[in-house]
């Protein structure tokens, strides 16, 4: 198991503080953090009754589109058919713009296939610091401030909140419950668990999202979390999607 951003922090410094005996403002460095988005498509039936000249006209029109943003964005696409009622179709999208997100799904929805779609949902979180790198980063090896995104088959989405009686109880209570999950984590080395802050972006406060090759495993951390005392705490978190990483034509010829 490996879990990112799960650990305790120190407070983070503001970028900017006043000096009283100094009339320059003093700054102060600036964490470099990471805009996450989960976006989850429904496509209407409607595409499925199209000829297949058409599609196939309108899925490389898509793609094309698609692909104009993977120097802006790390971009990893989800096929959910079979799997969830809910949506067909999830990409995950990892960058330091939010401009670059919105712009990217203002175009594909310009396109003749994302007249077809429909969002089901939107997930918007932050990290706290630079934790997804590419590929083809000059990082040599996964840490706290860089991970490696998007490399296991599954990917299980957990939007979750806290009760306010979570933040009654003092830092160190709440660090001793954190521990606590960390420790069930830790038994299931094959798992990424990666934590994101939606505080302030939507009704949720936390996006944990787990990568693994196993779903068998997940379902056994999953059992397991929920017996844990932080569980009780939780207002909402039980995991929503079940997504199976695919290349976009993938995703895209499994729509119809």
């Amino acid at each position: 198991m490996e879990l990112t951003d799960f650990v305790k922090k120190e407070p983070e410094p503001t970028p900017l503080r006043l000096v009283s005996d100094n009339k320059s403002p003093q700054m102060l460095p600036v964490v470099e953090k990471q805009f996450v988005n989960f976006i989850f498509f429904r496509v209407n039936p409607d595409w499925r009754k199209l000829d297949t000249e058409s599609k196939r006209i309108f899925k490389s029109e898509f793609q094309s589109v698609f692909n104009t943003f993977n120097e802006n964005l790390l971009l990893f696409s989800y096929s959910l058919v079979g799997f969830d009622s809910k949506a067909d179709l999830m990409f995950w999208r990892v960058g330091d713009s939010l401009d670059a997100i919105q712009e990217m799904t203002a175009k594909l929805y310009r396109t003749n296939l994302g007249s077809y779609l429909e969002t089901v949902n939107n997930y918007l979180a932050i990290t706290k610091k630079m934790m997804f790198i590419s590929d083809d980063s000059h990082e040599s090896a996964e840490d706290r401030y860089h991970i490696k995104a998007g490399t296991r088959k599954y990917h299980f989405l957990y939007p979750c909140a806290k009760h306010s009686d979570w933040y009654g109880k003092s830092d160190e209570e709440r660090n001793s419950l954190v521990e606590e999950n960390f420790m069930v984590g830790k038994k299931f080395e094959n798992i990424k668990i990666h934590l994101t802050h939606a505080f302030g972006f939507s009704e949720q406060e936390f996006i944990v999202s787990f990568e693994t090759d196993e779903p068998k495993d997940f379902l056994a951390l999953a059992e397991e979390l929920r017996e844990t005392s932080a569980s009780k705490f939780t207002l909402r978190g039980m995991p929503i999607y079940t997504c199976r990483k695919r290349n976009l034509m993938e995703c895209l010829d499994a729509i119809g």
